[in-house]
């Protein structure tokens, strides 16, 4: 990410968390109508206690510097998650992590990540890299998603699929929900990896091939373990309920689990085990 991508991201999160945030949620007067909806400027600035001209220039995606108590007061005002901070001052202190050039080299799976894979025979479990590129799966997550055996890895990536394949489109009950997910564990990389330039032009070419992309991407959400309950409809199985749990993998590798445990109290999980026996007897 250059420079001016790094305060144009900036400044977009700023406006994006100030205008989610009511008058009334910090404890402010509603006052008379507005004119944009959430905070004004000067209210954040008044909370964060700095200078209206300071914090307009910040959030205009200016070079100026900030530190690390003034980033702490601004996160504070705006009621920043952990995730939300750790993304801010990524951005505002250029604190992130280098270019993965040696990304390709290292991102592999281990013998142990493979058997754990393999043992979790009822949830479908995906692993991916810091850009979303999927670099291993279970049997259960080729029945539930697709056969990523069958794409080149180049197409493997997770959030392009997610856009671009009508299968995953029509899988998710809310896709929109489903999605949002995903996008928020891509922000907090980008926040966190700030001088890989991968990241803007993989987001130049989704912002330019898929029209929704911009709109989900432009609401900031920043998670860095997302725990969400996802409605699928599969084509085959029926309704099925899932929580999504995302494990970071510890190691000298940056890779991501995402398990997908079947919901409690639902039949979820026979209908996954009859989809693969099922499946699997055809495939025969």
């Amino acid at each position: 990410m250059n420079n001016r991508s790094r305060l144009q991201a900036l400044s977009t999160f700023l406006k994006s968390k100030r205008t989610s945030l009511s008058p009334e949620a910090v404890g402010l007067p509603a006052g008379g109508r507005r004119r944009t909806p959430g905070l004004r400027r000067e209210e954040v600035a008044q909370l964060a206690g700095v200078s209206h001209t300071w914090y307009t220039w910040l959030e205009q995606g200016r070079d100026i510097k900030a530190s690390m108590s003034v980033l702490d007061a601004i996160s504070t005002a705006l009621r920043l998650t952990s995730d939300e901070r750790k993304y801010l001052y990524a951005l505002a202190l250029e604190s992130g992590a280098g270019p993965s050039s040696v990304l390709e080299e290292t991102a592999q799976i281990s013998p142990s990540l493979r058997r754990i894979l393999q043992e979790l025979r009822s949830c479908p479990t995906i692993i991916s890299d810091r850009h979303c590129q999927i670099v291993g799966w279970n049997e259960a997550a080729s029945h539930v998603f697709m056969n990523f055996e069958q794409l080149p890895p180049s197409e493997r990536n997770m959030i392009a699929l997610l856009f671009e394949r009508q299968e995953f489109r029509r899988l998710a009950g809310n896709w929109e929900h489903f999605v949002s997910g995903f996008l928020a564990i891509f922000r907090a990389y980008y926040g966190q990896y700030v001088d890989d330039e991968w990241y803007e032009h993989f987001l130049g070419r989704m912002k330019q091939t898929q029209s929704d992309f911009a709109a989900l991407w432009e609401k900031s959400q920043v998670s860095a373990a997302p725990e969400v309950l996802i409605e699928f409809r599969h084509a085959k199985a029926g309704k099925m309920h899932f929580q999504l749990t995302s494990l970071q993998v510890h190691g000298d590798t940056d890779l991501r689990c995402s398990i997908y445990t079947p919901a409690p109290d639902s039949m979820t999980e026979r209908k996954l085990e009859q989809l693969m026996a099922r499946e699997s007897a055809e495939a025969e």
